[in-house]
């Protein structure tokens, strides 16, 4: 899909408004807080809905630049939205996050209709739009832009316990770590076709020796971690995570990772909560919603480490016939978020809240993808990141020997 033409990204087009609309009817019956949940610095369903149609429209349909693909000037001139509040509602630039719960924005059918208006008008210029990387730049920009999006529904849907019908990967037999050889690697993605910002520039890296998980890591053994008073010991913790622990413990009494009710005790069982319904974890299923500083503290205790994601990069494309298993769940590495030699930002970024330059130092780099996200999206080059106390999205990890 990276690389689709634009009969492919027609149909994808359409596709993902489908899923998009599909999942924003499960949040309509359902009694939606006034303000964001807690600790999740979630947006409203209603906002990220209308920010798909509004990001596809400023770049595309009121955009008379946009054949220029990546250099497009983000302050080019503007047509008018064909809603004259669209700006007001859905330009992150204009509405901090913390206030996008408390927009008057309109409801769900003007939402879907909204949706739909974007979407017809993005098509039309898409069958007269070049079969030029350029010309098709800002239909993937607007497609992947989309896809993330409902991943954050999907997200939102479990921090606001609204039913949705999404069962969680089964988890599959454990298998011997891989042994991957040392070798030079070109980190990233390549200028062709899409990419995002923080793929780019695609640069050699030597590689030591290492030896990875063939899966992430399993409940059935996140259990032992806890039962092992891993959540008590300081020694097994990052200074930093050890103090951002001390104040989960003083919160809420944290003793597992986030939606869990109970885990360890008789038979080292696991209740969490999925989509507002309580769930027993099967064993061998990948470990949810922890924060980097808990998947750390569990490499720490078992004596290994997180992979750098060069690391995890390199085994998702040289040892995926010996095993290397990946697609349930974002994995956490030990690489913190930083541009490469070269980077240059996308413009479209500071339009959606994926922008990366105000992590650069700060995040943590995750790599793979989670059951919520759709096929194409699951790319091995993508390169997702997030704060590390985050536990809101589908995140797991796997581990390295040391």
């Amino acid at each position: 899909m990276r690389r689709a033409g634009a009969e492919l990204l027609s149909l994808a087009l359409m596709d993902a408004r489908n899923h998009a609309l599909h999942l924003l009817s499960h949040f309509e019956p359902a009694a939606l807080p006034d303000t964001a949940p807690a600790r999740t610095q979630a947006e409203s369903p209603l906002w990220l809905a209308g920010n798909i149609g509004w990001l596809a429209e400023y770049w595309i349909g009121r955009n008379p630049q946009r054949a220029l693909g990546r250099g497009c000037p983000a302050e080019a001139v503007r047509l008018s939205s064909i809603e004259p509040m669209a700006d007001s509602w859905f330009d992150p630039a204009l509405v901090a996050p913390g206030e996008r719960w408390g927009l008057p924005l309109p409801g769900y059918e003007a939402i879907r209709v909204w949706l739909l208006q974007t979407l017809e008008s993005t098509l039309e210029l898409l069958e007269k739009a070049p079969d030029t990387d350029a010309a098709l730049y800002f239909y993937r920009v607007a497609l992947f832009h989309e896809e993330l999006r409902c991943e954050q529904l999907v997200a939102l849907a479990q921090a606001l316990g609204v039913p949705l019908k999404l069962p969680l990967p089964g988890g599959a037999a454990a298998r011997d770590p891989v042994l991957v050889p040392a070798g030079r690697w070109l980190l990233g993605s390549p200028d062709e076709g899409f990419s995002f910002d923080v793929e780019r520039p695609a640069h050699e890296v030597a590689v030591p020796e290492f030896e990875i998980d063939a899966q992430p890591v399993a409940w059935s053994q996140y259990v032992e971690f806890v039962q092992d008073g891993g959540y008590d010991r300081a020694e097994l913790w990052h200074p930093q995570g050890w103090e951002w622990l001390a104040h989960e413990v003083a919160g809420e009494g944290r003793r597992g990772p986030r939606y869990v009710e109970q885990i360890g005790g008789a038979g080292g069982a696991v209740l969490a909560t999925q989509f507002g319904r309580p769930a027993r974890m099967a064993g061998r299923q990948s470990v949810l919603h922890v924060t980097w500083w808990e998947a750390d503290a569990w490499a720490r205790w078992a004596g290994r480490r997180l992979p750098t994601e060069v690391e995890w990069e390199m085994a998702a494309h040289v040892a995926h016939r010996r095993g290397f298993r990946w697609g349930d769940v974002r994995e956490w590495t030990a690489t913190t978020l930083r541009p490469w030699p070269g980077f240059v930002p996308d413009r479209w970024t500071r339009h959606t809240g994926f922008e990366a330059q105000p992590l650069f130092g700060l995040a943590k780099v995750q790599r793979g993808a989670s059951f919520a996200a759709r096929a194409r999206m699951k790319h091995p080059k993508f390169r997702g990141f997030a704060l590390p106390e985050r536990d809101d999205a589908f995140v797991g990890f796997r581990t390295c020997s040391l």
